[in-house]
Formats: C-alpha cells, sequence, structure tokens
C-alpha cells in the first residue's frame, strides 16, 4: 500500500516576487521544502509558476518547473468537501501537495481552508511552513491590542451601511478591549481610511499597515482625529490592512 503524502502550506512573500528576494521574506527551510514539491493547488497559477521560478533561483528543484501539475482553486464558487478531496489525490497517491497562497499564509485571509479541512478528515499529514502574515505583522507594528483581536475581511462597500458596521465594531472594540482589524481592495484603501476616520470617535487610534515587506512598507498608527487633520493619502493599488481600537 503506498503511503500518502503531506499537505505543505507554503506561504509566499507579501510583494511581488520580483521586487522581494525570497530570503528576505522565507526562511531557507520554506524555501527548501518548496523546491522538493511538483504538485500544487494555488490561486493564480501564472504567479505560482512566477514563485516557483524564484525558489529554483535560490535552490535547485527536485523535478523541472514544466513537469509540475499546478491546480487552481476556483475563484468564484465555494469548494465543497467532494471537490477538495479530489484536489487532495496527488496526497493520496503518496506525493506531497503544495497548497500556496497568493500572498503571505494560506488559509488566513485567504482560500484554501475547505482543502486542510478534507486533508484531515482524510487523515493526511499537514504541513504548516513559517512565512510572513500581513495580518500578524501589522498588528504586531501597531501598537494596538494584540491579546485580544478579531480580522473581519472586507467592510460592506455601501457608504450608510458601511458606517453602520464600523460603529457597531468601534462598539464591540470599547466593550471587549479588543483590536479590530479589516481590509480592502487596493484601489479604494483611501475611501476606506476616510471612512474610518470620519466615522469612528476622535480618540480611536486607527493603524494602517501599507506594502508590508516590500521596500516602500510603512505602518502608522494616529488618532481617528490626527488621520482628519492630516488629510492623509494612501497609495493606490497597494495591499493595505487596517485597523482600530477604541479607547
Amino acid at each position: 500500500m503506498t503511503a500518502c503524502g503531506r499537505l505543505v502550506l507554503v506561504p509566499t512573500p507579501l510583494a511581488d516576487v520580483a521586487l522581494t528576494p525570497l530570503p528576505a521574506v522565507l526562511p531557507q527551510a520554506t524555501i527548501d521544502a518548496a523546491a522538493t514539491l511538483q504538485h500544487w493547488v494555488v490561486e493564480n497559477a501564472k504567479s505560482a509558476r512566477a514563485f516557483i521560478g524564484a525558489v529554483h533561483a535560490q535552490r535547485p528543484l527536485r523535478v523541472p518547473l514544466q513537469q509540475h501539475r499546478i491546480v487552481e482553486l476556483p475563484k468564484h464558487t465555494a469548494l465543497d468537501a467532494a471537490a477538495a478531496r479530489a484536489l487532495l489525490q496527488p496526497a493520496l497517491q503518496g506525493h506531497d501537495l503544495g497548497l500556496l497562497s497568493e500572498a503571505g499564509a494560506p488559509c488566513v485571509a485567504d482560500p484554501g481552508a475547505a482543502v486542510v479541512a478534507a486533508a484531515h478528515e482524510l487523515e493526511l499529514a499537514v504541513l504548516p511552513l513559517v512565512g510572513p502574515s500581513s495580518i500578524l505583522l501589522g498588528l504586531m507594528a501597531s501598537g494596538l491590542d494584540g491579546q485580544r483581536f478579531a480580522f473581519h475581511g472586507y467592510l460592506p462597500h455601501e457608504r450608510e451601511t458601511r458606517a453602520q458596521r464600523i460603529r457597531q465594531l468601534e462598539r464591540e472594540s470599547a466593550q471587549r478591549r479588543q483590536t479590530q482589524l479589516c481590509i480592502e481592495t487596493p484601489y479604494r484603501n483611501g475611501a476606506l481610511l476616510h471612512a474610518l476616520c470620519t466615522t469612528l470617535r476622535d480618540d480611536t487610534r486607527i493603524t494602517v499597515a501599507c506594502a508590508l515587506t516590500a521596500p516602500q512598507a510603512f505602518v502608522r498608527t494616529r488618532r481617528a482625529a490626527q488621520w482628519r487633520s492630516e488629510e492623509a493619502r494612501l497609495p493606490d493599488k497597494v495591499p493595505t490592512l487596517f485597523g482600530f481600537l477604541a479607547a
């Protein structure tokens, strides 16, 4: 009977691999492990090949990139249990299978959790590799409460609905002493910051963490009143984490 392979969770740089040398953000052990894989489940095949190519620049691949089997996760439909199990066939056949994030850590503000859940149901070993997470890096650098925090993903886009949600999260932040974290599609970064600093109370602290691990990265924490007075502008098309903590 063929021994099963493992599901290996492979983090990637938060910034473009062309701009960020892998050793600057990934331990050598993670690069070495990625170089041994030839079966992949990924968000985007094109960027996955770019990442695998960057791995090869640091350590020769076990097999040429042209022989790698790369399967994309569904983009617009939920992954049901049967489909998730089907993606795990290489591991059931004895191959280690990489689950690759588009940016950062797999399954954290990132798709793929259904694949990991299916792996556990099939009693496959799951191996998380070390790498960057924008949520943890941003929280570490924020000065906000790192003991109690919640990540809420994307907030509503409709103006009043978004304002209501922000006020609700601010109340919860005050009651629980909980840092609230969220993200936005990069071209809407400025709109979200404006909504936060005009909706939250003056003394609520807001953190903006932009382009983490990239050369132009910055993290800035100000009270809502200060953000308003500074009329801050955020760069477009740059991944950004937002956080706030009520006084």
